[in-house]
């Protein structure tokens, strides 16, 4: 289903906007829900396509992308599509290199350690050269999707790549990164506004390439505290969305939703519901009602099932679903997991969540 010889525009109609008519706090029949991480290591499909395959060349094969971004929906009736790809693409685009080491994850051979290591990175970046394998994948997953549900595209945040750049890797304490926001703000802040930059132009060609909503992951934001993430995240997370916007309108594009995703950063929703994005995505770690609370009626929301909430058995998780629906409202709500799913959780467990958000939601609004 994936072959490379359409053109780039001309996509198919879109038969299921549920997800697009949400984010935009439209009216819906149903909640509509995807996951983080929905293609991904839980599916044996996957593991067969991937095989001893890199990582990260998988990545740079449109053709790859594109069926391991179907996979999940040819098992599942979820709403959205996210494209296979991974945020640390982008420090590969300024220079760096990673790999992805099994049992352990990404890995930097040379990660920044002094504030001199900047200059090492590419100052302008030509992001169709660097990354237009990724924008490939995205227009031929949206031709490959023929219209069944909306396309997302993504990208991570500033802190969170930075931290990656200057750890090397994952970290519990992300103690190096943190050091350089204390000892070095300025360079910190050189070192963002390049990434935010980057991500903008990245962002708004993946929309260019077929991308019908963006997600940015602020993944590591709960190493932050208030005052760290007002000085060093939130700028960039705020400055992103309206040089987007801007852009997409200067270029004659759709203007398409933008999600903002920050883990753990239940401390920043009032902030993130006035940082210029349609949705705000929530991990399991804040009550429903305290969330729409701080963020008001303006802001539609998305989680915040606990991922091992998967593990339970069906019957329970259908019950989980449901107070989680009746806690958050159908409306103005995008259903999701409060982080990605997890490598060894069973499909079946996935798709008893997904059929039980649209029975729950139909059944309440009916009612």
């Amino acid at each position: 289903t994936c072959s490379l010889l359409r053109s780039p525009k001309g996509f198919p109609k879109l038969k299921n906007d549920t997800f697009l008519r949400a984010a935009r706090g439209e009216e819906t029949e149903y909640t509509p829900v995807w996951c983080m991480r929905q293609a991904g290591r839980f599916l044996p499909e996957f593991h067969e396509i991937r095989g001893s395959q890199d990582f990260f060349a998988t990545c740079r094969s449109p053709k790859l992308c594109c069926e391991l971004t179907l996979q999940p929906l040819r098992r599942f009736p979820l709403d959205a599509a996210i494209i296979f790809s991974d945020i640390l693409v982008l420090p590969q685009a300024l220079g760096m290199e990673v790999v992805m080491v099994s049992g352990k994850g990404p890995v930097f051979t040379e990660p920044l350690k002094e504030v001199e290591d900047l200059l090492k990175l590419r100052q302008k970046v030509d992001v169709t050269a660097e990354l237009g394998y990724v924008f490939q994948a995205i227009t031929l997953t949206r031709h490959s999707l023929e219209g069944k549900v909306p396309l997302l595209g993504f990208s991570g945040a500033p802190w969170t790549l930075m931290s990656y750049m200057i750890e090397g890797g994952g970290s519990t304490t992300m103690a190096k990164a943190k050091s350089w926001l204390y000892c070095h703000p300025e360079a910190s802040h050189r070192l963002l506004r390049l990434l935010a930059d980057v991500t903008t132009d990245y962002l708004v060609g993946q929309v260019a390439a077929g991308a019908q909503a963006l997600q940015l992951f602020e993944s590591h934001a709960g190493h932050l505290g208030p005052e760290l993430f007002q000085d060093f995240a939130l700028p960039y997370i705020r400055d992103i969305a309206q040089a987007v916007k801007s852009k997409l309108k200067e270029e004659a594009l759709p203007l398409v939703p933008m999600i903002i995703f920050a883990k753990d950063a239940h401390y920043a929703l009032r902030d993130l519901a006035h940082a210029g994005y349609e949705v705000v995505g929530l991990d399991w770690t804040i009550r429903p009602q305290e969330a729409r609370a701080q963020v008001g009626k303006d802001v539609t929301l998305q989680g915040n099932l606990d991922p091992c909430a998967l593990y339970a058995p069906k019957e329970k998780i259908g019950e989980l679903v449901k107070k989680m629906l009746e806690s958050f409202g159908t409306q103005r709500y995008i259903a999701n997991l409060g982080h990605g799913i997890y490598p060894d959780m069973n499909p079946e467990h996935v798709g008893a969540f997904v059929e039980a958000v649209h029975a729950h939601s139909r059944h309440i609004n009916k009612h």
